[in-house]
């Protein structure tokens, strides 16, 4: 019986050294470094194109992967129908032609690559046989999130921002003068 109670306290204190040793590693901290405004990437008579960047850093002691980004329109036809929203998330200097985002590596903190920069992307089409800038025209604010995976040390979880396009940022944008209804 004794010898049981010796295994068993050395297995507990070779577990709670082992939980003081991750402690003292820490952990990943992904956080929003910098959000720069939207721009306009392209316009034609069909579409608007606009981006925002958004650069990352990893201020934690370990690496942390992100393993999906995804965007996500708020605009529901119910507020306003004359705009169809179509965006994804892509990773600066990795541009794609689908929608998948590639899982990527930040290191920790201080280390060459402790940063990752993406771009939302929002294709704006008119709908119900209106023009670009008659839909524009009427536009409300364009309420977009972007949403992540991440995983580290700690499991994997989501993390989610709410970007806003205003209609007049949007209507500045296309150079169109907005209506009040």
């Amino acid at each position: 019986m004794t010898i049981l109670y010796i295994i068993l306290g050395l297995i507990v204190l070779a577990a709670v050294g082992v939980k003081l040793a991750l402690m003292k590693l820490g952990l990943e901290e992904v956080v929003l470094q910098e959000e720069s405004p939207w721009e306009k990437v392209s316009q034609d008579e069909e579409s608007l194109i606009l981006q925002k960047k958004l650069t990352f850093v990893n201020k934690g002691p370990q690496c942390a992967t992100f393993m999906d980004a995804f965007v996500r329109s708020g605009l529901p036809y119910e507020q306003y129908d004359g705009i169809e929203v179509i965006a994804k998330a892509e990773r600066e200097g990795y541009p794609r032609e689908d929608e998948y985002f590639e899982a990527v590596l930040i290191q920790k903190a201080g280390a060459n690559g402790d940063k990752l920069s993406i771009y939302v992307k929002v294709c704006l089409l008119p709908r119900k046989n209106l023009t670009l800038r008659g839909a524009l025209s009427h536009m409300v604010d364009l309420p977009i999130d972007f949403i992540w995976q991440e995983t580290g040390r700690r499991p994997w979880h989501y993390n989610k921002i709410r970007l806003t396009a205003t209609a007049a940022e949007l209507a500045k944008m296309a150079d169109v003068t907005l209506i009040q209804d």
